[in-house]
């Protein structure tokens, strides 16, 4: 229904999808399927064939109520599910001209220089910086968490183009204001292209030539005020230990470009770390940037983003603010408008679901108070973060209330000595920042616990979903790197999944039945090793031993087992064509593949790890993404090869698991015929050997990396060898028991 009144024109409009219904019958009819199928789990339980058989049915049942329980999680997603449309047409009549539109504060978020190079935090940084938004009214920060020379140098230098650049974009009134982006998709000439284009590939030469010595030299030093910022980095500052840095590149009351037009605000900071205090990962550095934001411009309005999460459109800001400015949406309510992840750079099938559509896109839409925090491409309303909606602001100093209007020059002295007071490493010592105010501390995941606290305490938010990407990030291209990150995930997911916060509980408490599932699927993401480990290797192993532990074909409750698996994965494949951008048959098959592939690798390993350091035996850390590409990966990404060049225990699990299935199929087929052909029963292993095809289809990748490739992103051969061992070790311990 679009939100309009005689006097205002609508600018947004949700609509409840058709889909709704059908997903609602059959979810009645699976919910049916799933009792009938723990009543044959009973059944066998209470008579089993042999001691093997028990044993067998204990881990189905097992798997199955796994199963079960995310299965209905997953209906919290699909019972609600909702479009949302904008007018961004109609927003300047509603808030009265561009005038009326709200300040905004960008916070971008780098760590290391190496693994998130500079320049493409400056193509992110420039990108939002051209926004066709009152640039008076907009404020760029960049928090720098390695507290690196290079990056700082990067933004002195992107500061200088932007001169340039801003009045560039403006004229020609492009889509693509990321430079790196329009260069590679422009192929048109001309003068003042071809001399914007030598300045962008001078600035990044001389960029990456520093990073590349790893120190900036006096030759790329211009004027006093650079140098006493650069020759802060002596032998006593460290990535761990070093004094807050704030450098404002850029006054709005002050600098001009080319054109003599007012420039946003751009401003850099490192803030104060210590080897002696917490320094919270990337939560910290929000809490940091939401300090010294509001110290300095206070906009109500906040922009998160990722390093690499360049804008893809320069009207992104009038979509949020069709929600956040929206006269009929209680704005005492809506805390934040999330956009969903996009990537450029994802290969045609998508081998490694780097789209992560079905979290970043489908589910979304079926998230009844609004979508989950993601942790960029979100538009949050200050006053989100500072306590529930009906609670009174109260902070440490008059200057962090959401509703303090900074008064003063950003780069005046008072102003810049009180930036640096609130960026230190030791201000939020004792005081509720991380707990009661800012970004939530508690989890790895911190985007997503803030998401989860912000709706518990009241807040809604809101799903923005254009045709064109709003922002487009950068994906990982090696397997072990998306596997890691995923591990990652997974232990932060399972601190709050066991926290005294957890979905199960306080969640459902605070939010109602549908929400608290839907933060209870991500929480036990993880959760999917159980089933999907058992299911990889019991049937398999018992199929090699002969040993029949489902029903036979000709059995009523063959068919279930058919309906259980066929239904859920047909109703996958339909969420996931239906959610279009690129949904191809080819995506989606490998987007089920790669769930089996986290199941028996990330998750297993992310909740062993989780364990041993609740157990206070081992401890984790925050591990950045490369964004660094290497041209060989890349050639064979764009191929659709998988990479497995690195030696990882997880590949090993993987391997033994494609060799366990392998056999199996082959040992089943063979006995089917061997039975047959002396007038045998083969119908009780049929179910064992299309469990055992599904798994060697998905696992092709595998078989050619341990045995047809030999490029360098083949399976090590230590790893298969390993692989094979633990394959026979499990198949010898069956065989005994």
């Amino acid at each position: 229904m679009a939100s309009a009144t005689a006097s205002h024109p609508p600018l947004n409009s949700r609509k409840l999808l058709r889909r709704a219904i059908l997903n609602r019958a059959f979810a009645l009819a699976y919910a049916c399927a799933i009792l009938a199928l723990f009543y044959h789990h009973v059944k066998t339980l209470l008579r089993p064939a042999t001691a093997a058989n028990a044993i067998a049915a204990l881990f189905l049942l097992l798997a199955d109520v796994v199963l079960a329980f995310m299965w209905s999680t997953t209906q919290s997603f699909r019972l609600y599910p909702t479009r949302n449309e904008e007018f961004p047409e109609n927003l300047e009549k509603v808030v009265g001209g561009t005038g009326g539109f709200p300040a905004l504060d960008v916070f971008i978020c780098t760590a290391d220089p190496y693994k998130e190079p500079p320049m493409g935090v400056v193509n992110t940084a420039l990108s939002v910086m051209a926004y066709e938004y009152p640039v008076e009214k907009l404020s760029v920060y960049v928090s720098d968490d390695g507290g690196s020379e290079l990056t700082l140098f990067a933004f002195m230098e992107a500061a200088r183009f932007a001169g340039h650049w801003l009045p560039f974009c403006r004229e020609r009134n492009l889509v693509e204001r990321s430079p790196e982006a329009y260069f590679a998709s422009s192929h048109r000439d001309g003068t003042e292209i071809d001399k914007i284009k030598m300045m962008y590939e001078s600035m990044k030469m001389r960029v990456e030539h520093v990073v590349e010595r790893g120190k900036v030299g006096e030759e790329y030093i211009i004027g006093d005020r650079e140098r006493r910022a650069l020759n802060m980095w002596t032998d006593e500052f460290t990535r761990q230990n070093h004094p807050a840095v704030i450098e404002v590149l850029l006054d709005n009351n002050r600098d001009r470009d080319i054109t003599g037009n007012v420039m946003p605000n751009l401003i850099y900071l490192s803030r104060e770390k210590s080897q002696n205090a917490p320094h919270y990962f990337k939560a910290g550095a929000l809490n940091a940037l939401l300090r010294v934001s509001a110290i300095m411009t206070n906009a109500p309005i906040i922009l998160t983003l990722d390093c690499d999460m360049c804008s893809n459109d320069p009207k992104t800001p009038h979509r949020a603010l069709c929600y956040l400015a929206d006269p009929l949406i209680d704005q005492s309510q809506l805390g934040y408008v999330q956009f969903p992840q996009r990537y450029q750079g994802i290969n045609k099938g998508d081998i490694y679901c780097g789209d992560f559509k079905r979290l970043f896109q489908i589910n979304p839409i079926g998230m009844k108070n609004g979508p989950s925090y993601v942790g960029t491409g979100c538009f949050f309303r200050r006053r989100s973060l500072f306590g529930p909606p009906s609670a009174i602001v109260q902070s440490e100093i008059p200057e962090l209330s959401p509703e303090h209007s900074p008064n003063g020059l950003i780069r005046s002295e008072r102003m810049l000595a009180l930036a640096q007071n609130v960026a230190g490493c030791k201000y939020e010592h004792n005081t509720n920042w991380g707990h009661k105010v800012g970004f939530r501390y508690g989890s790895l995941v911190e985007d997503y616990y803030t998401g989860y606290k912000l709706q518990c305490e009241g807040w809604r938010s809101a799903f923005c979903h254009p045709e064109r990407a709003a922002f487009l990030g950068d994906a990982p291209i090696c397997l072990i790197d998306v596997l890691n990150q995923t591990k990652r995930w997974a232990i932060g997911l399972l601190e709050v999944g066991f926290c005294k916060f957890s979905p199960v509980t306080y969640g459902i408490q605070s939010m109602g039945l549908l929400m608290g599932l839907s933060y209870a699927h991500y929480a036990f993401w993880s959760m999917w090793s159980i089933p999907i480990t058992i299911y990889a290797f019991l049937p398999q192993i018992a199929l090699i031993n002969g040993l029949s532990i489902f029903p036979k074909v000709s059995e009523p409750w063959f068919l279930l087992y058919i309906f259980l698996f066929l239904g859920a994965y047909a109703q996958d494949l339909a969420d996931f064509v239906l959610a279009g951008h690129n949904s191809t048959l080819r995506r989606w098959w490998n987007d089920q593949r790669m769930y089996l592939i986290r199941g028996m690798t990330c998750y297993v390993f992310g909740t062993i790890e989780y364990t041993l350091k609740s157990l206070g035996i081992a401890a984790h850390g925050f591990n950045l993404t490369s964004k660094v590409l290497d041209d060989e990966q890349s050639k064979k990404y764009e191929q659709g090869v998988f990479e497995f060049g690195a030696v990882s225990p997880m590949f090993m699990v993987l391997g033994a698991a494609a060799i366990i299935n392998l056999v199996s199929l082959v040992q089943g087929l063979i006995m089917t015929v061997v039975r047959r052909s002396v007038g045998g029963d083969a119908e009780g292993l049929v179910l064992q050997i299309l469990l055992a095809g599904f798994g060697v289809v998905n696992g092709w990748p595998i078989y050619e990396a341990m045995f047809i490739r030999s490029d360098k992103g083949r399976m090590p051969t230590k790893v298969t060898l390993v692989s094979a061992f633990v394959a026979s070790l499990l198949y010898t311990a069956v065989s005994l028991a």
